[in-house]
């Protein structure tokens, strides 16, 4: 079992250039106003952590927020070790927070569910964090997604789902109602993670049985073997996304034009003959 060892001192070189990045993102996309209620999504995993430590120090450039940390453990650590690891880390900053056990993680992992337990335990967890965000009074929900997920998801998307998407900064949901922020978005995980190993944070395995196997660690190594030819192949398709020209898209869906000569013919002839069907 990992254990939770006190914080270092924040105050690092590598503290004041993620803190810098971090409210360049949030400028960019003006993710924080004066008196938002922010919840935190923490799953206890390293990016989840930086972010809370870093949201939770004084802002330079950002009106100040409050934050609310929350947790939706997914039920893959029955022995409550994992959790209890992370109660004590979050005690230990003084903030306000949230801890839940639930069963979403092994639910969909469940036979019915086989094909795709990565999407719906997606699902039920955010579905979960919106009840807290309300329950709470938070009208932000702040997730650690770094520079690297928003590479890797676009590539996901085009790969596996047949659609140039991606992840965004700052989303919308329900009529402005809340907003999903990514704090981290332009942040490369290998300093996330170095940041996380500087401050001592607790190492809690992830229990997710497609964590080894999923889409996403494919994709991830996939990245990987492509760097070994060319360094710059993440950094690339970062700065691609922000060089995205339609016009040199398809546009148009195969067939299209055929759809629409149907139904001119359909049209013409209910003119020549408009008494039949």
């Amino acid at each position: 079992m990992p254990e939770y060892l006190p914080m270092a001192e924040k105050k690092t070189r590598l503290f004041y250039h993620l803190k810098k990045w971090l409210e360049i993102a949030a400028l960019d996309y003006g993710m924080f106003q004066e008196d938002d209620r922010v919840l935190v999504g923490v799953s206890g995993g390293s990016d989840s952590l930086v972010l809370l430590d870093l949201l939770s120090t004084p802002m330079v450039h950002l009106s100040p927020f409050t934050i609310v940390a929350a947790n939706v453990d997914l039920g893959f650590d029955p022995s409550y070790g994992d959790y209890r690891i992370l109660e004590a880390c979050l005690k230990d900053r003084g903030l306000e927070y949230v801890m839940e056990k639930t069963d979403i993680g092994v639910y969909a992992h469940g036979p019915e569910n086989r094909k795709n337990p990565c999407f719906l335990c997606s699902r039920l967890r955010r579905k979960r964090l919106f009840e807290i965000a309300k329950d709470r009074g938070c009208n932000k929900i702040a997730l650690a997604h770094h520079r690297d997920d928003i590479i890797e998801t676009l590539l996901l998307n085009l790969f596996f789902a047949r659609e140039i998407s991606g992840m965004v900064p700052d989303l919308s949901f329900f009529g402005g109602e809340f907003h999903i922020v990514r704090p981290l978005a332009y942040i490369r995980e290998v300093l996330v993670k170095k940041y996380a190993r500087e401050q001592n944070f607790p190492v809690i395995e992830n229990r997710c049985p497609s964590s080894a196997t999923s889409k996403r660690i494919f994709i991830k190594r996939l990245l990987d073997d492509l760097e070994k030819e060319n360094k710059d192949v993440r950094n690339n398709i970062f700065l691609a996304l922000q060089h995205v020209k339609p016009e040199y898209l398809l546009g148009k869906k195969i067939g299209e034009g055929l759809e629409v000569l149907k139904v001119r013919k359909r049209e013409l002839k209910k003119r020549n003959h408009p008494g039949k069907n």
